[in-house]
């Protein structure tokens, strides 16, 4: 027999060959066995995953369909009030059976073969089951033992906390408080209890690979140096106030931030995209108004934040940056793609005016956003060079090599944590 072409061998394990959390494999952003085995580790097991926010689905009936992972799940509120969350896949033939993004059903029918559930997910009905009498007999049907009880829709655990709603498909994850952990109180700062009204959506389809994104929000290091508007007007960079909060884990964080008036500093000197002259035709896209939410103090920060950019790993991102507050979902679409989906939000008790604010900063973010497109961008460059390279690896070290807590933004602390987690998980 002659020898297999070793062109076409499969390529060996992803091994973490540099020995430090700092220093990431580029291999660990474009392979896809180890993307596969993310999907099962971090997706589908052990993790509470963002689906979406409880104002989305207000009625009876109300559901949205959305994803964990690159399975697709529905959201959908029932006759009594809960939230459900049930997987987008017909028990019978495995059918996707929704085809809208958001509506209004009494039940759910799958177009093949009218097998039919309530919104809770339990089988109801399914023609023939008794099969079809004719000629003086009875053709067909489902056996004797068939059970509608044993073939409802995929149901996942579902966590709902101040209106925000998270599932898994693992019934034995541990309780979502616990999963928060020490970023709880950022969390509850930004959902305590109000109620939520939706604003709006955006979606793009980046090409990179999904931890980019994590990483992204886990880094204080780019903002003042890749984003003009930031560095320009004072709304993130190296001069202020600072802090970084990360739970036990390492595997969530929040990045606390403090607007100056931007202009000329040491921090600026030699920043290419820093622009003196750039002056606003407008104004009002800066009109910062703040909000009693915008507490500090009773949570060990000696100022009132003006940014609190929060990570929920694996797929949430919660945005908070001036008065513009949304969710941004990550998608998974394979090892060199993901989908990102913001949901921009506000508070029932806004007066028009903070709604029309809200709106009009929501311009900075979002995928054509004054600041975000500069993060597609660089997660898409970032991608194709770590295709060039694939034996290479990524150096993630300033602030030293310790994770944990910091009271600056000079550091890459939030993304080695989040790599120490990541590795003890897939056992890297």
């Amino acid at each position: 027999m002659n020898a297999p072409d070793p062109a076409f061998a499969d390529p060996p394990p992803v091994a973490w060959h540099t020995g430090r959390d700092s220093r990431v494999p580029y291999r660990v952003y474009t392979d896809a066995a180890l993307y596969r085995e993310e999907l099962e580790r971090l997706f589908y097991k052990g993790h509470w995953c963002y689906v979406g926010l409880a104002a989305e689905v207000p009625r009876h009936g109300d559901f949205k369909r959305t994803f964990v992972g690159e399975r697709q799940v529905i959201m959908v509120r029932d006759a009594d009030g809960a939230i459900n969350v049930v997987e987008n896949h017909c028990a019978h033939r495995g059918v996707a059976f929704c085809e809208t993004n958001f509506g209004n059903r009494k039940e759910f029918v799958c177009p093949y073969h009218q097998w039919n559930y309530d919104l809770k997910g339990n089988l109801v009905g399914l023609p023939f089951r008794r099969g079809v009498r004719q000629d003086g007999r009875v053709n067909g049907g489902m056996p004797a033992d068939f059970r509608l009880e044993e073939h409802g829709l995929t149901r996942l655990k579902v966590a709902v906390k101040a209106g925000v709603v998270f599932a898994s498909f693992d019934h034995a994850v541990e309780d979502f408080d616990s999963y928060l952990g020490a970023v709880r109180p950022w969390f509850e700062r930004a959902f305590d209890g109000r109620a939520l009204t939706i604003l709006g959506y955006s979606r793009q389809r980046i090409p990179g690979n999904w931890k980019l994104m994590q990483e992204n929000i886990k880094d204080p290091y780019h903002p003042g140096l890749l984003h003009t508007w930031f560095v320009t007007f004072g709304l993130w960079r190296a001069d202020q106030k600072s802090y970084m909060r990360t739970d036990r884990h390492g595997r969530h964080a929040a990045m606390i931030g403090f607007k100056n008036d931007g202009g000329r500093s040491e921090v600026t000197q030699g920043v290419a995209s820093f622009k003196e002259d750039m002056k606003l035709a407008d104004d009002r896209i800066l009109d910062v108004v703040p909000e009693a939410w915008w507490k500090g103090g009773d949570l060990g920060i000696d100022a009132v934040p003006t940014a609190c950019m929060q990570t929920i790993f694996p797929s949430l991102i919660i945005q908070h940056n001036v008065n513009s507050v949304s969710t941004r979902q990550i998608v998974p679409r394979g090892p060199g793609s993901f989908d990102f989906v913001w949901t921009h939000f506000g508070f029932a008790d806004d007066t028009p005016e903070m709604t029309r604010r809200r709106l009009r900063q929501a311009n900075l973010f979002g995928p054509a956003g004054l600041v975000s497109a500069d993060d597609g961008e660089v997660v898409e460059l970032s991608q194709v060079g770590f295709t060039q390279h694939p034996g290479h690896q990524t150096v993630a070290e300033l602030g030293g090599l310790a994770t944990g807590n910091a009271d600056h933004m000079v550091t890459e602390t939030l993304i080695r944590g989040m790599y120490a987690y990541y590795r003890k998980v897939m056992e890297l």
